[in-house]
C-alpha cells in the first residue's frame, strides 16, 4: 500500500513540475515579447516626457486611479475629485495636489504623442 502511495505522490509531483516548467517558459516568452514591444516605442521620447513631467505614465495612472489611458471621462472625474480633495484651503496637501496635476499633465502629454504618432502613421 505504501509503495502505491509513494508512486502516486511521485507521479503527481512530476505532473506539477512539468506544468510549472511550462508556465515558467511561457511567462519568460511573454516577458521578452513585452520588452521588445516597449523597445520599439521611441524610448527617447518617453524619457524626455518623463523628465519634463517628473512622472511616468504608469505612475500617473496609479495616482489618478485609472486603468485605461483612453478613458477620458474617468480621468477627468478622478482628476477633479482628487484636485478638490487636496485643496490647501480645505485642509488638503499641496504636495498631493501637485502630484495630481503632474499626473494629469503626463497623461495629456502621452495622449498628444499617441495622437501625433497615429497621424504620422496614417500619412
Amino acid at each position: 500500500m505504501a509503495k502505491y502511495l509513494a508512486q502516486v505522490i511521485v507521479a503527481g509531483a512530476q505532473v506539477v513540475g512539468r506544468a510549472f516548467t511550462r508556465a515558467l517558459r511561457q511567462e519568460i516568452q511573454n516577458s521578452q515579447r513585452a520588452a521588445q514591444a516597449r523597445s520599439t516605442k521611441s524610448t527617447s521620447q518617453q524619457a524626455a516626457a518623463n523628465s519634463v513631467s517628473g512622472i511616468t505614465v504608469q505612475e500617473a495612472l496609479q495616482v489618478l486611479n485609472i486603468k485605461d489611458i483612453h478613458d477620458l471621462e474617468t480621468l477627468n472625474k478622478n482628476y477633479d475629485h482628487l484636485f478638490k480633495v487636496n485643496d490647501k484651503s480645505k485642509g488638503g496637501s499641496l504636495y498631493l495636489q501637485s502630484k495630481v496635476v503632474r499626473a494629469k499633465e503626463r497623461i495629456d502629454m502621452e495622449l498628444k504623442q499617441m495622437e501625433k504618432d497615429n497621424q504620422t502613421a496614417s500619412e
